[in-house]
């Protein structure tokens, strides 16, 4: 293990926000990872996980306790199963899956973050999920004290969220296991109408798994959503805010405003979401409330390719970047009556 001291979080987030950690280690076996979580208990010292660092918005004054930044690896396929250590970069794994010729995780390629970091938030995108491919998620129990094997159904996945992300102080995921298909090459379903357009294929067709893959990676690009280091678009958590579920009272009313706002004629997003609810798009009320892309004139703008990514154009602080999220959360409020959700993690700080 690594241990360091004041240690900068900035350069492990992809935000490179946040001040430092009294202590920093770095563990690369889950048996390190279980001992710095047990003594940390033990000892009632405040512990924050850092895996990708993509889902994290630290404070400016950074952590009072110990950062463990989970550095384990590991990349075991036997047949159609896969099972993941919690520290394998994420977008690698998913490229490699697609090498092995395995569907159900193609179109979340060019994610940034760690394996162990996916079935916390319920990571998705361009029609997949990974609730739809996990089988078990093993993880160390902190209340338990004891390493502990979780099902599809105890992890309690839906949109965004999981039994992890609901108590997060209790469980520290060590290892990830997926069942995947073999597909003769080819990719799942297409559920994304973005995609297939962009294959020039319907929805629900099945493509080449490389040429799946490589579409989402461009699509993603376009929108500032694969890391470059060079390009400030990509120094954002992706998605800052998940997309509002409504009940139908809630979206009658939602209705009303925008014809009230827009006229008429304007249709706002809508895609079904379970019984009586029904999803619309956060990027869509940002931008018709107002922020369109490249919103801001200081350190922290909005992208300049994607209204649904706040980002740090070089020179931001956390505390600017909490300010234009929560413009934007007052302006969706005052304009259409939702009250956007913030999808990253915060550390010491809130909207």
């Amino acid at each position: 293990m690594q241990v360091l001291h004041d240690a900068p979080l900035a350069p492990l987030t992809t935000f490179r926000l946040g001040g430092p950690a009294t202590r920093l280690v770095t563990a690369t076996t889950d048996a390190e990872v279980v001992e710095v979580v047990r003594e940390a208990d033990a000892t009632g010292t405040p512990l924050l996980i850092v895996g990708g660092g993509s889902n994290l918005v630290i404070g400016d004054k950074g952590f009072d306790g110990t950062a463990l930044r989970i550095a384990t690896r590991g990349f075991e396929a036997t047949g159609t199963r896969l099972e993941l250590a919690a520290g394998e970069v994420w977008t690698d794994a998913v490229a490699r899956t697609v090498e092995a010729g395995l569907a159900g995780v193609e179109c979340l390629a060019g994610i940034p973050g760690s394996a162990g970091a996916t079935p916390i938030q319920n990571v998705g995108a361009y029609g997949q999920e990974v609730s739809s491919t996990i089988t078990e998620v093993i993880a160390y129990d902190r209340t338990a004290g004891e390493t502990v094997t979780l099902t599809n159904a105890e992890c309690a996945f839906s949109y965004r969220h999981s039994r992890f992300k609901a108590d997060p102080e209790r469980y520290v995921v060590l290892r990830v296991r997926f069942g995947l298909e073999d597909a003769g090459g080819l990719s799942g379903p297409l559920r994304y109408a973005e995609t297939a357009r962009a294959l020039g294929v319907e929805p629900g067709d099945r493509v080449p798994l490389g040429d799946a893959r490589d579409t989402v990676l461009k699509l993603r690009a376009g929108k500032g959503m694969v890391l470059d280091p060079e390009d400030h678009d990509t120094w954002s958590a992706g998605s800052f805010f998940t997309n509002p579920i409504l009940d139908d009272a809630q979206f009658a009313a939602f209705h009303a405003r925008v014809r009230e706002r827009l006229g008429e004629g304007v249709e706002p997003p809508a895609y079904p979401a379970g019984d009586g609810h029904t999803k619309t798009s956060a990027a869509w009320l940002i931008d018709k409330a107002g922020f369109t892309k490249g919103y801001g004139t200081g350190p922290a703008r909005i992208s300049t390719k994607h209204t649904l990514a706040l980002t740090n154009r070089g020179e931001a602080t956390t505390e600017d970047l909490l300010a234009l999220a929560r413009e934007v959360v007052a302006g969706v409020r005052e304009a259409f009556g939702i009250t956007l959700v913030n999808e990253p993690v915060t550390v010491g700080v809130s909207l």
